[in-house]
């Protein structure tokens, strides 16, 4: 059915010569994105090159399967497709998967601009004011109504809006008002090296000098970060961690775990033997022996508005389990944050 949609929409555009700096946007599922185009559809969607096509992809969808739709986005830019993230603020842990995605388009959800202002409010704009500013970002207010909500939606950062305060749906008209296109910032993206996919060690260790100290030392900065992490929570942080091996998630390391997933956006621990949720809200991910993550340890803490990465590459001591020596690296860089966070949401296991 999404196909069946999808095509219809494009031969729309078409047919209304809807081409560019005009804009088609098309709603997508993450798990159609990758899947191959349906025989009776292909002559369409090869036509579709002709547009100047923005995939809207929601919210929730990124919040349950960032795997799966940061998988998708590449080979979407790949094809010259822009990239719109959808009812931003009816899901608070969004804002913090947002700079993941880096979203050409931020569309609000309606709620935004019809509700009376909030606290709660105030932070989602601010956070998508942030991230527009850092990346050139479109601002889309949805659900516009009368002119107070279009003022109210100028006064939240938009610079699009769309809503019955415009025009009901209808038909194509012949002649359609062109206005000035917007140009698609670059996305941004994890380097990839010849060796197979970045870890978080490699991001970082590229821009800055590792150091080199022992495990009791390094735990000791670890659990600092994760405690910076409990107070930046509060709905839009992602907390990212590497433990080698299962037995390294302790009871201890599980109820700091199960703490900070109640609060967080999105909690990921990947180990070796690890299970699908090592402790209650926590996405956990099973690593092979063989992996290159497998020799990382990594706790890496991102919301609207604190970044933070420790990353570290197990020198392969023998001895006391707290002598083993790590070569390490402390980022609050923002944006190299992000890029070493991004290595690890890849295997971010869905929701359960």
């Amino acid at each position: 059915m999404e196909w069946v949609c999808r095509a219809a929409a494009i031969r729309g555009a078409l047919d209304g010569d809807l081409r560019p700096p005009l804009r088609l946007f098309v709603n997508a599922e993450p798990s159609t994105l990758a899947a191959r185009i349906p025989p009776h559809h292909r002559d369409v969607m090869a036509s579709a090159a002709a547009l100047d096509v923005v995939v809207e992809l929601t919210e929730r969808a990124l919040t349950d399967r960032p795997a799966d739709v940061l998988g998708a986005v590449p080979h979407l830019r790949s094809l010259g497709v822009t990239i719109a993230l959808d009812d931003i603020g009816a899901d608070r842990r969004s804002l913090a998967l947002m700079p993941f995605l880096a979203p050409e388009v931020i569309k609000l959800d309606l709620r935004l601009v019809q509700s009376r202002p909030t606290a709660e409010i105030a932070a989602i704009v601010h956070a998508v004011n942030a991230q527009a500013e850092r990346t050139g970002a479109v601002i889309v207010a949805e659900g516009i109504e009368n002119e107070r909500q279009h003022e109210v939606a100028r006064a939240l950062g938009a610079c699009w809006a769309q809503g019955w305060h415009y025009g009901r749906p209808d038909a194509l008209p012949g002649v359609i008002p062109i206005t000035a296109s917007v140009a698609p910032s670059p996305p941004l993206t994890a380097p990839r090296r010849a060796d197979g996919a970045p870890t978080p060690f490699g991001v970082v260790a590229e821009r800055q000098t590792p150091r080199r100290g022992p495990k009791g030392l390094l735990l000791a900065m670890s659990h600092h970060l994760e405690e910076q992490a409990m107070a930046h929570a509060h709905g839009a942080a992602v907390v990212l961690a590497t433990f080698q091996e299962a037995r390294h998630f302790t009871p201890a390391t599980r109820a700091r775990y199960e703490r900070l997933a109640s609060s967080a956006a999105v909690v990921g621990a990947l180990g070796v033997d690890l299970s699908a949720e090592p402790a209650p809200g926590v996405r956990g991910t099973a690593l092979s022996h063989g992996e290159r993550l497998r020799g990382e340890w990594n706790v890496i803490v991102l919301d609207p508005h604190f970044a933070a990465a420790f990353v570290a590459h197990d020198l392969g001591d023998d001895g006391p389990d707290f002598e083993r020596r790590f070569d390490f690296c402390l980022t609050y860089d923002r944006d190299l944050v992000i890029e070493a966070a991004r290595a690890l949401m890849a295997r971010v296991a869905p929701a359960l």
